[in-house]
């Protein structure tokens, strides 16, 4: 059955925000998510059990656990909690995925922050796009957010999350960060983490390391996206739509 199960309902939140670190265009999502978990030292919270998800068991250093590939981190005292995952999520899964999420951050009353790389052309600079679904378009205002420069599409499992946000009226905001469409990008991680994460959270998470360890974890990262391109679907992404698409 399809689910979400909470570890630790001892943890309470008042106005709550979640942000997506599903793998995608530029990795931008998860380099952010991994340094968030990693730099507050937040504990697992929840694990996802959604249909679609690969059955597969993560190890690590710490112990001789082992725990599931997606998982939630929260930290209470923010009031902020981080879905990380381990593996990319097939995109012809991603509908069934998306529900399961979907149906718990609205019952949870949750404010998720679903993340999607652009291709970045030309200069080394990093633009960032908000979209919202439901009421949530004024939580954009408040960061001053810039709207989209065009028409244009978000695809696999991130797009499935905002496309069932949309449907079901769930408050939801979307960030289109561009990034580049080769490598992983701590970079455009560092100006999501900066831009919208902290003024919408009000938690303030020191950034220099992403550059400092870019070389580390463009290694551990090109890895996980050479994974990705090995994938027969279609990773997140955010693109523009031609006139005549």
């Amino acid at each position: 059955m399809a689910r979400i199960d909470v570890h630790r309902e001892e943890f309470s939140f008042d106005d709550p925000v979640l942000v997506e670190g599903l793998p995608g265009l530029g990795l931008v999502g998860k380099i952010a998510a991994d340094h968030l978990v990693e730099t507050l030292d937040m504990p697992t919270y929840a694990t996802c059990h959604c249909e679609g998800l690969p059955e597969v068991a993560v190890y690590d250093s710490d112990g001789h656990g082992v725990e599931p590939p997606v998982r939630i981190h929260a930290d209470p005292d923010r009031d902020l909690l981080v879905l990380q995952s381990d593996v990319p999520i097939s995109p012809s899964t991603a509908q069934s995925f998306a529900g399961c999420v979907t149906g718990w951050v609205d019952e949870a009353g949750i404010l998720p922050v679903y993340v999607s790389g652009i291709r970045r052309d030309g200069d080394e600079t990093t633009d960032i796009h908000g979209v919202a679904t439901g009421e949530a378009g004024s939580r954009l205002t408040d960061i001053e957010a810039d709207t989209p420069p065009g028409r244009g599409v978000v695809s696999g499992p991130t797009g499935a999350l905002l496309y069932r946000a949309q449907y079901t009226g769930v408050d939801a905001v979307g960030i289109v960060v561009e990034a580049s469409p080769q490598f992983p990008d701590p970079t455009a991680a560092k100006a999501l983490l900066e831009r919208v994460v902290t003024p919408l959270t009000g938690v303030d998470v020191e950034t220099e390391t992403l550059l400092e360890q870019a070389e580390q974890i463009t290694a551990a990262r090109e890895r996980l996206a050479k994974r990705m391109g090995e994938a027969d679907d279609e990773s997140s992404q955010a693109q523009p739509l031609g006139m005549f698409q």
